[in-house]
């Protein structure tokens, strides 16, 4: 599993992220990063399957959970060629890529965190959760409300329209949601909760309370859960 030696490893790539370095240092990468994920992804087998069937759980160096290390450059400013994180991904099974509905955990050194939801879903989808949202509000709520409270609370993170979606009212009582471009819940962790053998039962027990979220998403989406 994750040791401390999988956040030395994130350190010293951060401070060397480029290709030289990164061929010098393979090997760790091997045997501190992407072996102790496929480790971790393999222990989840088993608690995922308990949460729901339809999602990808699966240790491979392609189309797996396990997300790249090699960093799309093509679009943006920052041209270093590595990512400096963890991501493991497990997604619905009709999903593609990183904007199906599932469940998250990210590992960096200065910051780790699972979530749950959708992240920056297209425009068809994002009309099927509103509309599910206006349809059952007390639904929603009731899956809402107890994630968001309680010791161990999660937080509802990303973008937002700064308007009422068409077909809305800007009163409506719910309009913080509906105007939300993401619905995805997320919770910091701490280098404890992904270290060890125990790591697969702490995670699993957080994406267990956020399970309800995802149904919901799934449901609006008419996906199998």
């Amino acid at each position: 599993m994750f040791t401390e030696s999988t956040f030395r490893f994130l350190d010293e790539l951060a401070s060397n992220n480029n290709r030289e370095w990164f061929d010098v240092n393979r090997q760790r990468y091997e045997d501190e990063v992407r072996e102790p994920a496929f480790e971790y992804i393999r222990s989840m087998e088993g608690h995922m399957a308990a949460i729901s069937p339809h999602f990808l759980v699966k240790a491979s160096k392609t189309g797996g959970s396990l997300m790249r290390v090699f960093r799309d450059t093509r679009f943006g400013k920052d041209k270093t060629p590595y990512k400096t994180n963890i991501g493991i991904q497990f997604r619905h099974l009709a999903g593609k890529d990183v904007h199906a509905p599932g469940f998250y955990l990210h590992i960096e050194p200065d910051e780790m965190f699972l979530a749950a939801g959708i992240w920056a879903p297209d425009n068809p989808t994002l009309t099927k959760v509103r509309m599910l949202i206006d349809e059952y509000p007390e639904e929603w709520l009731a899956i809402k409300k107890p994630l968001l409270g309680g010791r161990a609370p999660f937080g509802m993170h990303g973008e937002s329209l700064k308007t009422a979606p068409r077909g809305y009212d800007a009163d409506h009582p719910l309009i913080e949601d509906l105007r939300r471009k993401h619905f995805i819940a997320s919770r910091p962790l701490a280098h404890k909760d992904v270290l060890g053998k125990g790591a697969a039962k702490r995670t699993a027990g957080l994406f267990e309370r956020a399970a309800p979220l995802v149904k919901f998403i799934c449901e609006a989406c008419d996906l199998d859960y």
